[in-house]
């Protein structure tokens, strides 16, 4: 081992101190974290998970955040084939709850587009979320909630995932579900 005490290279462990295991430590954190927040999304999703799968709901919410969408762009975005995209958009169409449209500028480009049905899905689902985080976020110290805020913007950021609105830009209609009863 050279005098520095570093082992050659200068790779430090990832279970030590130092940028490689401060990394560690901070993935360790995400991906418990992660798993909090994958029971929080499975139980937003229970009430539709006959109709949804994950990945189903997960396109929702890209149509929701994005708008009108190029099938090719909305398979960049999840990371998936065309093929898999439109089998996903096929079944998203026969539940009702998305839609293709002729682009009015340019005729041969199909866009995929929510349908009321569908912004309504993703508004009962997101409110369920929306309100179990907030319990836990609740039982927070103030100075935690403002360093989670950074940090996570931060990761969001770092992995391309634009911001939820905050709830003042969330129409009440699309809080509780349009047409929904609250009884």
């Amino acid at each position: 081992m050279p005098e520095s005490g570093r082992p050659a290279g200068g790779v430090v462990p990832a279970h030590g101190t130092g940028p490689a295991g401060e990394v560690d430590e901070v993935a360790r954190a995400v991906l418990t974290a992660s798993r909090l927040l994958l029971a929080v999304s499975a139980r937003s999703l229970a009430e539709v998970e006959e109709r949804l799968t994950l990945p189903q709901f997960r396109m929702l919410v890209v149509l929701s955040t994005r708008g009108a969408t190029k099938l090719v762009v909305l398979a960049e975005l999840l990371q998936v084939a065309p093929s898999t995209a439109m089998r996903m958009v096929d079944r998203l169409i026969a539940a009702g709850l998305a839609d293709r449209r002729i682009n009015p500028d340019n005729r041969r480009e199909t866009r995929l587009t929510l349908t009321e049905e569908g912004r309504r899905v993703v508004g009962r689902v997101m409110a369920r979320r929306r309100e179990e985080v907030t319990g836990i976020v609740r039982r927070l110290a103030p100075e935690q909630r403002a360093s989670l805020v950074e940090a996570l913007t931060a990761f969001t950021e770092a992995g391309g995932e634009p911001p939820v609105p905050p709830l003042a830009q969330v129409t009440p209609a699309r809080r509780t579900g349009a047409g929904d009863r609250t009884t």
